[in-house]
């Protein structure tokens, strides 16, 4: 009978986290330069002729030397968050969006967005909006899988004043409104 065959084991970058054989192909091959030389000298046998081992250890003590020390520095450097692939997750930005959307001609929906970004429970608000406006208020997963709240009507005349009175870690300035699909500031 035949063997049964050995899975393959496969070396990953300790810098980018993509197989040794795709670093050239990531984000940070400059900075998987000294990993690859010293890890896996076979891949890229280019660099060992560039660099004749002195040059790789002045990179990767200048890498070691930059990493983040436990409680030792003052200064913590801002953490990056990575997604995969090596992009760079944004922080979303501290505003509320409010727009309007017309259907059936004449009903219109008001849709609030990003009130949980000031510390607003999404419920609580929607429920307070309902009550204010004497409409049907509720809490949707809108296209970005985020949650906001749809009330029923064209309550935009009123909702900044609400807003800004209910929640007073609220600025009016972080306020917007969606029109002509361009994004104009309440205040």
């Amino acid at each position: 009978m035949a063997e049964k065959p050995q899975p393959v084991q496969v070396l990953y970058c300790g810098v980018c986290g993509l197989p040794a054989e795709y670093c050239e192909f990531g984000p940070d091959f400059e900075k998987c330069k000294p990993w690859l030389i010293q890890n896996a000298p076979d891949l890229y046998p280019e660099f060992l002729k560039e660099s004749n081992g002195t040059e790789t250890d002045k990179v990767s003590d200048k890498l070691q030397s930059t990493s983040i020390s436990e409680g030792s520095s003052t200064s913590k450097p801002e953490e990056v968050k990575r997604l995969p692939g090596g992009k760079i997750k944004k922080k979303d930005k501290q505003e509320i969006i409010i727009e309007k959307v017309t259907r059936n001609k004449r009903k219109s929906i008001t849709t609030i967005k990003g009130l949980e970004l000031f510390g607003v429970k999404l419920s609580d608000a929607s429920k307070k909006l309902g009550k204010k406006f004497a409409t049907g208020a509720s809490l949707v997963k809108g296209p970005t899988e985020k949650e906001q709240i749809d009330v029923q009507g064209d309550i935009a005349y009123d909702i900044v004043e609400f807003i800004t009175k209910t929640w007073p870690d609220v600025p009016e300035s972080a306020i917007f409104f969606i029109e002509d699909g361009k994004k104009v500031p309440a205040a």
